[in-house]
């Protein structure tokens, strides 16, 4: 086998040196997507931007929503006709849910699943010899397309560089055991499955020692980072938390020369305790900015969801978070139009979402997924209904969003400094605060990446807010 890869990887550098990307989805699929530009170039491929002709394009997927299958479909289509003679491969969740349907897409040369992305040089080296030998176009889906949810351990892919020189998303997990009625994620992604601390620690201390300052932990379900690891005999079905794995990991990060902040991405609202948020006010890295996902503010859609908590529980965790950090940074994902969604429902999520006072609400129309509970419920929403309430708590959004930030104007703050760019036709040095806040700052001294110290401002028209340097 080791002869025939051999033989394959020769063929790869004489006949396939070209290739490009392109991403669709989230942040866990932007990860992935970075590691296998890494490794294609490590592999002897030169990489091309997307709009350029390459031998292989790869396309990485995502099917959380009936628009996303679609986007997949059309940039895997889009990247055919532009690259006829190449090899058009399609990888990631779309693929994993809908298998047997892309392995018959003519438009799709070859087709790889969830936790195999790592081993795409591999299989596309195996691909290109088969087909350079005049054997059969496509790899059989069992090969490629694996059963996510039979007890696979996580896949490790480790990053060595990014494209940032400020900020990297780290992967810790993968899979979700929480099984939400509108969701297709569990099927696409899997069981949970934790990434060992040691890998971790060792691609953070590679990146921090390359000028990384800012690390944002991300997964499908981080606050279930651990326990499979600490429960292995539980893994399977496991829908718990163990805290205690995610401070572990968040207090062993701190301690590494070059990590300056550690930012948390979506978090369940049940992981924050007492315990666990007392653990985190004492890491000195910590952003105060939480992201809680909360799906609906009705007790009642949240039950139809299966999301095992309601808006009295989330408000009381809200609260932990604000009584332990000064004025943190609370935002959200809300689905609106869910099955059976009355007028009276969709009122109580407005006025909970006004009480809880987000800084940002992500906001998404119910889309159904075929398989999933939610899609066989009867009081399905028309499209005009759904996009009529989402019109309504954008609005609600944003002028949380600007209180938010007027609430901001005259305190001091910290930026980290990520670039230059034009804000309103004049050029700003502009990046983050530690609560997230998107700042300007007028200067022409080149800082990036430097952690400044400065005055909040008022905003600008897109929601950026004026920043004055008081130090670097």
């Amino acid at each position: 086998m080791n002869e025939l890869k051999k033989e394959a990887k020769k063929e790869v550098k004489k006949e396939y040196r070209t290739a490009s990307l392109h991403n669709l989805g989230c942040k866990v699929n932007a990860y992935e997507m970075d590691v296998m530009e890494e490794l294609l170039r490590e592999g002897g491929y030169k990489i091309v931007p997307f709009t350029e002709p390459a031998d292989v394009v790869i396309i990485n997927t995502c099917t959380v929503t009936n628009i996303a299958d679609r986007k997949s479909r059309q940039m895997l289509h889009r990247a055919k006709k532009m690259n006829p003679d190449g090899v058009v491969v399609a990888v990631g969740c779309y693929v994993q849910t809908a298998a047997e349907e892309a392995m018959k897409d003519a438009g799709i040369d070859l087709c790889i699943g969830n936790n195999k992305k790592g081993e795409l040089v591999q299989i596309l080296a195996e691909y290109l010899g088969l087909a350079a030998e005049g054997q059969q176009k496509k790899i059989p889906g069992n090969s490629t397309v694996i059963d996510i949810n039979a007890g696979c351990a996580y896949e490790d892919m480790q990053l060595k560089k990014i494209s940032e020189h400020t900020r990297a998303y780290i992967k810790i997990q993968d899979g979700c055991n929480q099984f939400c009625t509108y969701c297709i994620i569990p099927f696409a992604r899997g069981r949970v499955r934790s990434r060992r601390k040691e890998e971790i620690l060792t691609e953070v201390r590679t990146l921090a020692q390359a000028g990384c300052r800012e690390f944002v932990l991300t997964g499908i379900h981080i606050s279930s980072y651990g326990y499979d690891l600490a429960f292995p005999e539980k893994r399977p079905m496991a829908n718990q938390f163990h805290e205690a794995s995610l401070l572990d990991l968040l207090k062993s990060m701190d301690e590494i020369a070059g990590v300056e902040r550690i930012r948390l991405s979506s978090l369940e609202p049940r992981i924050i305790t007492p315990e666990f948020v007392k653990g985190i006010a004492g890491i000195r890295s910590i952003c105060p900015h939480f992201h809680l996902s909360l799906q609906s503010g009705s007790d009642s859609v949240l039950r139809r969801m299966n999301r095992q908590y309601d808006t009295a529980d989330f408000a009381y965790r809200v609260q932990l978070l604000r009584e332990a950090f000064d004025r943190p940074a609370i935002t959200t994902d809300i689905i609106v139009g869910f099955p059976q969604e009355t007028e009276e429902e969709f009122a109580q999520t407005l006025a909970f979402a006004e009480r809880i006072g987000f800084y940002e609400m992500h906001i998404f129309k119910y889309s159904k997924r075929k398989g999933t509970p939610a899609a066989a419920m009867s009081g399905q929403l028309t499209e005009a209904q759904k996009a009529q309430r989402s019109d309504r708590l954008e609005a609600v959004e944003k002028g949380l969003s600007a209180a938010f930030r007027k609430d901001r104007e005259g305190s001091v703050a910290e930026v980290l400094a990520e670039e230059f760019r034009e804000v309103e036709g004049k050029r700003y040095l502009v990046g983050h605060t530690r609560e997230y806040l998107y700042a300007a700052m007028e200067t022409d001294a080149d800082l990036s990446g430097q952690i400044l110290q400065v005055r909040i401002g008022s905003a600008f028209a897109d929601g950026m807010v004026h920043a004055v340097i008081l130090q670097p």
